[in-house]
């Protein structure tokens, strides 16, 4: 017979793992169905002096979520910002219309300079221009900079299609920026590609990976 429902008490469950079950209505138990949960790699892309990175293919009505992760994203230019943008054309274009908000946290190798703040300067109000993660970005040997992006329920036709990422980057000047971006394409089209690129200048290096959340 199959086991729904098992007694919490009963569990040697350490509190990182609790915060990965869900409750029943009784608070007594917990339905095994709602453990679980995975992520399907669907594509990876490497940057090789590429002035773009695009998925045209995988973004679609099999997931109601999709993570990209971008890892030693390395620019070819200094002081440059690496964005994104959304397609309603299966990457034909890209210049969906989005609003947005950022603010970040930094924190020099000096130790003379740290701040939390919102980035008025980053965010998007109704604009069809690239959306950044990072601002700023070195370009030597050993900078670089990591990070995701959710978004949700792109293939949704009534309402807009919202995102979220956080990412760190090593700024030109020697600071650690901790990143966080959210906002929504202002579309009821269904956003069916992403577009990575710099603000000026190729991607050197780095990779990013698709993956759909089951």
């Amino acid at each position: 017979m199959a086991l729904s429902k098992v007694n919490f008490n009963s569990l040697n469950v350490t509190p990182a793992a609790s915060k990965a079950i869900k409750f029943n209505s009784n608070n007594n138990g917990i339905e095994t169905g709602d453990i679980g949960g995975s992520l399907v790699l669907l594509s990876t892309q490497t940057a090789s002096s590429s002035s773009t990175i695009s998925f045209t293919s995988g973004i679609d009505s099999t997931y109601k979520e999709y993570i990209f992760k971008f890892i030693d994203i390395h620019p070819a230019t200094d002081s440059v910002t690496f964005s994104f943008q959304g397609s309603t054309d299966t990457g034909s274009s890209y210049g969906v219309t989005m609003t947005t908000s950022f603010f970040n946290a930094y924190h020099n190798e000096a130790d003379s300079a740290t701040n939390l703040g919102y980035r008025t300067a980053e965010d998007l109000a109704q604009s069809t221009s690239f959306q950044g993660f990072q601002s700023n970005y070195g370009n030597g040997n050993d900078e670089n900079g990591v990070g995701f992006l959710h978004l949700f329920d792109p293939s949704n036709t009534t309402f807009v299609k919202h995102f979220i990422s956080r990412s760190s980057n090593y700024h030109k000047d020697d600071y650690a920026i901790d990143n966080y971006v959210a906002g929504y394409f202002n579309t009821t089209s269904a956003i069916d590609a992403i577009q990575f690129k710099m603000s000026s200048g190729n991607i050197d290096s780095g990779t990013i990976k698709l993956y759909g959340v089951v």
